[in-house]
Order: C-alpha cells, then sequence, then structure tokens
C-alpha cells in the first residue's frame, strides 16, 4: 500500500497544481470584486458618504466647548471684570484711583458651554434625509459598478476562450497548408503539377502563418485585459467552457426595475428633493438653547463661578437665499428626467440584449452545422486533389470556408455569452448566479 501510495504521489500533486491554475468564471468575477483597484476606489467613495452621512444624521444633537486659560492683565475694565468673576470685589476696588490705575491681576478661568438647535425652519431634517438617500445613492452605485466590472470579466474571460480557440484553429489551418505546400511542390517537381500551383499553396501556407501569428496576438490581448480587471495574473487555464449551457440558464423574464443604477437614480431624487426643503429652510429663522458654566481662579481654592442659560432666536437674510431656492427646484427637476431617461435607456437595454441572445442562439446551430459540414468539403476535396481529381483551388475553397465556418461560430459562442450577461445586468441580476 505504501508503495502505491508513494507512487500516486506526482500525480496527487500535478492535480493539485493544475487545480490552483484553473479558473472559473465564477472565481474570475470574485477576485476582480475583491482585488481590482478601480473598484476599491469605488468603495472608499461609497465608506465617504456613509461617514457623511453619519455626520449629517447627529447634526441635531448638542453642541459642546470648552475652554481654559491664564489671563494677567492692568487694563481697568479687564481688571475689575477679573476681580468680580473671582468674587473679591471689597470697598476699596470702587476708589478711583484703584479703578483708574489697577494693579496687574492674575486669573486662571475655565467655562463649558453646551448648545441644542431647538428649530431650524426643517434644514436639519432635511440634510439629515439628504445625507442619507446620497449615501444609499453612493452604494447602489458600487453594486452596479460592481456589476459592470463582471460584465467586463465575462467579455474578457470568453474573448480569452474564443481567442484560444482560435490558436488552435489556426494552428489546423497552418498544418494542412504545410502539408499541401509539401505535397504540391513534390508534384511540381516531378512535373505532375504546374508551378503557378506549388507558388498558390505557398502562399496559401504564408498566410495561415499571418493567421496563427494574429491568433496569438488576440489571445495575449484577451489574457492581458482579464488579468488587468481581475488585478492580478490570470491563470494559464480557464476552465469554464464558451460553449452555452442549457438555455434555461438564460436570465428569466423581469422588468429593470431592480436595476442598482436606477436605484441610486431614485436615491439622487430624493436627495435632491431634500435639498429643496433645506433651502427654503434658510428662509426661516433659528431657535437655539444654550447653557454655559465658567470659573475663574485667584487662588487653588478661591474664585468666583456662575452659570448662564438663554434661549433665542436668530434669523438671517440674504438676497441670495431665494435664487438658491429655485436652484434647488431645478436641480430636484434635472434628478427627475435624468431617471425617466436612464429608465427608457434601461427599456431598450433589455430589449436589445435580449434580440441578441435570441439571434446568438439561432447563429450557434447553424454555425456548428456549417463547421461539421466544411470540415466534410475539406476533408472530401483533399482526398480528391491528392487523386489528381480536383484543382488546389477547390482545396483552397475549402480550407476558406472552414475558416469561415469556425470564426463564426466562435464569435456566435462569446456572443451568446456577452448578451446573456448584458441581459442579467439590464435585468438588475447577478451576473453568473453571483450574488454580492
Amino acid at each position: 500500500m505504501k508503495r502505491i501510495a508513494l507512487l500516486m504521489l506526482p500525480a496527487l500533486a500535478a492535480a493539485g497544481i493544475q487545480a490552483q491554475d484553473s479558473l472559473t468564471i465564477q472565481d474570475a468575477i470574485r477576485r476582480a470584486w475583491s482585488g481590482q483597484s478601480g473598484l476599491q476606489a469605488g468603495q472608499a467613495l461609497a465608506d465617504r458618504a456613509r461617514a457623511e452621512a453619519e455626520a449629517m444624521r447627529n447634526l441635531n444633537l448638542p453642541t459642546f466647548s470648552a475652554s481654559v486659560g491664564l489671563v494677567r492683565t492692568d487694563e481697568p475694565m479687564l481688571a475689575f471684570g477679573t476681580r468680580l468673576d473671582q468674587a473679591r470685589i471689597g470697598p476699596a476696588d470702587f476708589m478711583p484711583a484703584s479703578l483708574n490705575h489697577p494693579s496687574a491681576m492674575t486669573g486662571l478661568g475655565a467655562s463649558v458651554s453646551v448648545t441644542q438647535p431647538l428649530y431650524a425652519g426643517g434644514r436639519l431634517t432635511a440634510a439629515r434625509e439628504a445625507g442619507a438617500a446620497m449615501a444609499s445613492a453612493e452604494a447602489f452605485a458600487q453594486s452596479h459598478r460592481r456589476q459592470e466590472v463582471a460584465l467586463a470579466i465575462e467579455r474578457a474571460y470568453f474573448g480569452s476562450q474564443v481567442a484560444a480557440q482560435g490558436v488552435v484553429w489556426a494552428e489546423d489551418t497552418l498544418r494542412q497548408a504545410q502539408e499541401t505546400e509539401r505535397f504540391c511542390l513534390a508534384r511540381v517537381a516531378q512535373g505532375l503539377m504546374l508551378k503557378a500551383e506549388g507558388e498558390r499553396a505557398r502562399a496559401f501556407r504564408a498566410s495561415a502563418e499571418a493567421g496563427l501569428s494574429e491568433a496569438r496576438q488576440r489571445l495575449g490581448s484577451a489574457r492581458s485585459a482579464l488579468s488587468l480587471l481581475m488585478g492580478a495574473e490570470a491563470p494559464a487555464t480557464l476552465s469554464t467552457p464558451v460553449e452555452p449551457p442549457a438555455p434555461e440558464a438564460a436570465p428569466g423574464h423581469g422588468t429593470p426595475g431592480s436595476r442598482a443604477d436606477l436605484a441610486g437614480l431614485r436615491a439622487q431624487g430624493e436627495a435632491a428633493r431634500q435639498g429643496v426643503k433645506a433651502a427654503q429652510g434658510s428662509l426661516k429663522p433659528e431657535v437655539g438653547l444654550t447653557l454655559t458654566g465658567g470659573t475663574d481662579r485667584y487662588a487653588l481654592g478661591q474664585g468666583g463661578n456662575w452659570t448662564t442659560a438663554s434661549v433665542g432666536a436668530r434669523w438671517t437674510f440674504s438676497f441670495s437665499d431665494a435664487p438658491r431656492v429655485s436652484a434647488a427646484r431645478a436641480a430636484a427637476r434635472a434628478a427627475e428626467e435624468g431617471l425617466r431617461w436612464q429608465e427608457q435607456q434601461a427599456g431598450r437595454e433589455v430589449q436589445e440584449a435580449r434580440r441578441g441572445l435570441e439571434a446568438a442562439t439561432a447563429r450557434i446551430a447553424s454555425a456548428k452545422v456549417a463547421v461539421e459540414a466544411s470540415e466534410s468539403v475539406r476533408a472530401m476535396r483533399l482526398a480528391r486533389h491528392r487523386e489528381g481529381l480536383l484543382p488546389l483551388m477547390e482545396v483552397l475553397d475549402a480550407e476558406s470556408g472552414l475558416s469561415g465556418a469556425r470564426t463564426l461560430l466562435l464569435n456566435s459562442q462569446l456572443e451568446w455569452r456577452l448578451s446573456r450577461a448584458q441581459l442579467a445586468l439590464a435585468l438588475g441580476q447577478p451576473i453568473e448566479d453571483i450574488k454580492e
């Protein structure tokens, strides 16, 4: 048993390495959500909006202030006031000489003040509601950004899959072109084929080499885009095939009402409406309560204490306040119209995605038939050409037809994947069923 286990270790290690080097589309999206710098910046914006909403929620709480200081002065009024605050006024302090030319006074004073807003024309409530709405809007915006990144990952991931398959088929085309060139040049050397046929075979082989180089370039570009979106190097193996799964895997029926970007615009509209209330509140007076306590010491245990309680109203008018109300109302209308326009666009996006999905499904079925038929035609024409029954042009036409059919199939499969993801995004549903 020990020997069998030792023999299995290399296979198990290889399987572990392969598992680490493979990446599903779901894992790619999750890695992008956690590691992409662009999304991290968006999350920081959402955190900032949440902190600002917390600050606005506390606007109606009391404001505390405290002060402490050491004063030494011989200015007549301050000196008299300091002695009064220290509760050390005596008859001699009212003598003209003492009042006009006091000795320098030293005092250590401290005070604590509490101010509680009682009424501010609705401004504080409006600010609190607007802050909460903007925090929600930013959170919805971040959620929509995550889904947009998921769509971009979908495009890069399956674009890489298509590019990799394109490289495989380009290599197959090049092998066939090389074999055809070898066969034709041998026949030309034997005098059994015109030299022009050999040159045509060489040209076809050169074109196949250029096609392979282009396919490899597309693969490199797609994989670099995937790595950039993920925020890390993409593994060598992408394990989710581009071929569509079962038809029921496509997003079901629904409306785009639950989309995060629309919810964010609704929250922005609410914030704009609260902004109108805040602007209107600036035309109204403010009422507040202030409590103050203080002390002034001339010795550690000697001095005076005092308290003050006041309730007051203040009204400040500016000629710019009325235009600010008009501006706030215009901002609210703009938010409403922007939401209405985005809802119209969302409805069209759903329709376009559904049409794209249906068209891609039909093209995939047609492309599979075309690939199967083109492979059969290539095999038959190649065999008959080698028997001398068909000219080279027939073989090259078959190769071109097969390349076109394969390209149609790959592009249709990619279009199905992207249309499926775009439909999910348009409906506000999670792409690849990955929930945040």
